[in-house]
């Protein structure tokens, strides 16, 4: 009986991780835009959860209006959200470089408000939802382990992208050249590298995954018009906890905040809302740059 209970509660603790390395892979990929901007480029650009809601309802319209299946949206809300990025980033943000970063938060802040009640009039207000195909939907028993199908897909996809980014920032020519740009943009441009053009890419590709992001977190996150006003916390919280100096950070943080905001909604169904910012509070206590920022 007591083997029959203790290997109960080992596969729900397998479970509950399953499920939040899942989360935080979604977290991740939504918020690392956010920390390529903030930490490499040096701008607080709090409506990245607009490019997100941005891919979010690409995919709805595309697979409800035009019947594009869902593996097919995916490329498309990270074209369109990257899209919107760079031409934001030409025509608005490329005039906030260098300023305050209030100036920027509150640039920011108004085109959030903007997007919530752009989208609001255009698609209203209810909750949107996609249907994923057939063979995403489901879980399956592996070694006593309750495994969701869709959320093995979004670790798959969201594991490679993480180190995809990683490598492009640290192992080509692109990346050394972001670095040099957001070291001293003046040197950068005496050295022929041309730094707005690296900006707007840079820019353009964050916006992207965020879009992508969306897209992946529709189905498990929702997606409504408030989107950007209810993850912005939490995009916030990845990048604090996990440091601005690079991509392995906002990871680890991403896959800590998720596992711990599920096992707290499973295990503390009271108080799991907040067990995230526990965590959040715990960490910058012990470091407070960051899991692995280095002290400026």
């Amino acid at each position: 009986m007591l083997l029959h209970l203790y290997l109960r509660a080992m596969s729900a603790m397998a479970t509950i991780l399953f499920d939040g390395v899942a989360y935080g892979m979604l977290l991740f990929v939504l918020a690392c835009g956010l920390a390529v901007t903030l930490g490499l480029m040096n701008f607080v650009n709090l409506a990245h959860g607009a490019f997100a809601m941005a891919g979010g309802y690409v995919t709805v319209v595309l697979m409800d209006r035009f019947g594009l299946p869902f593996l097919a949206c995916l490329p498309i809300a990270f074209a369109a959200a990257a899209l919107l990025g760079l031409v934001l980033e030409r025509t608005l943000y490329v005039h906030m470089y260098g300023r305050s970063p209030l100036d920027q938060v509150l640039f920011s802040i108004g085109l959030v408000f903007m997007a919530v009640a752009f989208v609001d009039w255009a698609m209203g207000s209810s909750p949107q939802n996609i249907k994923l195909p057939a063979w995403l939907q489901g879980r399956r028993d592996v070694f006593g382990v309750q495994v969701g199908i869709y959320r093995s897909f979004i670790i798959v996809i969201c594991g490679g992208l993480a180190l995809a980014l990683q490598l492009a920032l640290m192992r080509t020519r692109f990346g050394s050249r972001l670095r040099a740009a957001v070291d001293d943009a003046r040197v950068a441009r005496g050295l022929g590298i041309p730094v707005s053009t690296v900006f707007a890419v840079t820019f353009a590709v964050g916006s992207g995954l965020a879009g992508l992001g969306g897209a992946l977190g529709a189905e498990i996150l929702g997606l409504d018009p408030n989107f950007p006003l209810r993850f912005m916390i939490y995009f916030l919280i990845v990048v604090t906890v996990g440091g601005t100096s690079g991509i392995v950070g906002p990871f680890a943080a991403s896959l800590l905040l998720g596992v711990a905001d599920v096992a707290g909604k499973y295990y503390l169904p009271a108080l799991g809302a907040f067990m995230i910012y526990l965590v959040m509070i715990a960490v910058l206590v012990l470091r407070p740059h960051g899991l692995f920022a280095r002290p400026r």
